[in-house]
């Protein structure tokens, strides 16, 4: 614990000296795979996480709800309607990603075998042009790409993490195909001097930067580099913007090197700042580095619980006005604050600036770690402050992007504890752990 004093205040210090030099910090995480915790808080519940919860997202995903199954039906072709809601296809990647990473640290013969039967399922509902989505294929195919509000490009964004992930792990190629086979059918059709694409609900524009890093090829960066611009010149079409006529819910109302104050949707926020620093973080672009940093005080001293929570209306899953933060009836979704890990990671990275870990870790273990219960098995979806004894955990949802959300956070905690620039180590989170890199 002493060691890691020290070197907490060496970080600290050089934080300083990195964000004085230059705008754009070089710091980079260590991944979570060169780390091994053995701390006496978290330890625990990575094994709770591998013999419980994943256990339980599997059994939601491929038994006790028609998410995977929908995918069958589009390989089957016999005119099977799809079950669900229009999203549910993420959370098959999510708990796939978070099976990833924990065959990454925690091999398991069994493990693998079963998200090697998931990935196969997937990759037999991709169409001959690269198109992966079992709503569309199945209800509707000739409205394709017809409302950005559908989600089609968060499914498949979640879909590129989880195979990403995937092949880090187990260095298997296949899901990484399906997924470079979708961007480039994505790419084929979308970007400049083609169509206008606003995504609905951002998370493709980090999980493209993912993709870029793991296959080097400019493409992928240039096209979430894209995505981001396309944000606040009345592009959009789909429900939210036409049936809604919320432009702010999405973050749409200006672009988004323009932004300075929080709004709509806390989730897609979220996202969509992470994926607007790692595209700074690999380009240099600081314009998105100034608006991040804008945008980063409205949300810390004017929007953000104590608990690090933020997005206190249910009406909109997100903002309202500044300082409207009521305890009993906060939102403050579990996702929410997974995203702030996130995003005030690739903060840091970008800044240097010890700040973003403070908050970090604020949402960390208050708003996003209550989203799993002590028995691994029962989740929040919403986290007020106050309850009259009515609110509680429950074992799924209907939309259930929370569970395998705080699963691949968990399970891939090592992410967030060390960082490394030219200058040396950094230690961000108290955690009690070991890793080993090279510091030349």
């Amino acid at each position: 614990m002493q060691q890691k004093g020290i070197w907490a205040l060496i970080a600290l210090f050089g934080a300083q000296i990195g964000l004085a030099q230059a705008p754009i910090s070089t710091m980079e995480p260590i991944s979570f795979s060169a780390v091994t915790i053995n701390d006496a808080f978290w330890k625990p519940k990575q094994d709770l996480l591998v013999n419980t919860t994943l256990k339980a997202c599997i059994y939601q995903t491929e038994t006790a709800t028609p998410r995977l199954k929908n995918f069958q039906k589009v390989a089957r072709k016999k005119g099977e309607k799809h079950e669900g809601i229009f999203y549910d296809d993420s959370d098959v990647f999510k708990a796939l990603e978070a099976m990833a990473y924990s065959l990454k640290n925690h091999p398991d013969a069994t493990l693998e075998v079963k998200a090697d039967e998931w990935i196969e399922i997937i990759a037999a509902a991709q169409q001959p042009d690269g198109y992966l989505n079992t709503f569309y294929t199945l209800n509707e195919p000739q409205n394709r790409y017809t409302d950005m509000s559908m989600h089609e490009d968060y499914n498949a964004g979640h879909m590129i993490e989880a195979a990403v992930a995937y092949f880090n792990a187990t260095g298997k190629r296949k899901f990484l195909d399906v997924c470079i086979r979708w961007a480039n059918h994505f790419d084929a059709l979308f970007g400049p001097g083609k169509r206008h694409w606003v995504t609905g609900h951002q998370e493709l524009e980090l999980a493209l930067v993912k993709l870029y890093k793991t296959t080097k090829d400019q493409k992928y960066l240039k096209l979430a580099d894209w995505l981001l611009e396309e944000r606040g010149h009345k592009y959009a079409k789909g429900y939210t913007w036409t049936d809604w006529k919320d432009t702010a819910y999405a973050q749409d109302v200006v672009p988004v090197k323009q932004q300075s104050e929080i709004t709509g949707h806390a989730v897609r926020a979220m996202y969509m700042y992470t994926g607007a620093a790692d595209v700074a973080t690999q380009t240099g672009d600081t314009g998105y580095l100034s608006a991040m940093v804008r945008v980063w005080k409205d949300v810390v001293y004017r929007n953000m619980y104590l608990t690090g929570g933020i997005g206190s209306s249910g009406s909109n899953e997100g903002f309202s006005v500044d300082y409207d933060l009521p305890n009993e009836q906060a939102y403050c979704e579990t996702c929410a604050s997974v995203g702030m890990v996130f995003w005030n990671q690739r903060m840091n990275s970008l800044t240097g600036d010890a700040k973003y870990i403070d908050v970090l870790e604020r949402s960390l273990y208050n708003g996003a770690l209550d989203g799993l219960s002590l028995s691994g098995d029962k989740f929040f979806y919403g986290n007020p402050l106050a309850s009259n004894g009515k609110h509680a955990r429950k074992a799924w949802f209907g939309t259930a992007c929370c569970p395998a959300n705080i699963a691949r956070l968990i399970t891939s905690l090592g992410d967030y504890i060390y960082a490394k620039d030219s200058k040396g180590l950094y230690v961000n989170l108290f955690v009690g752990s070991q890793t080993k890199m090279n510091l030349n």
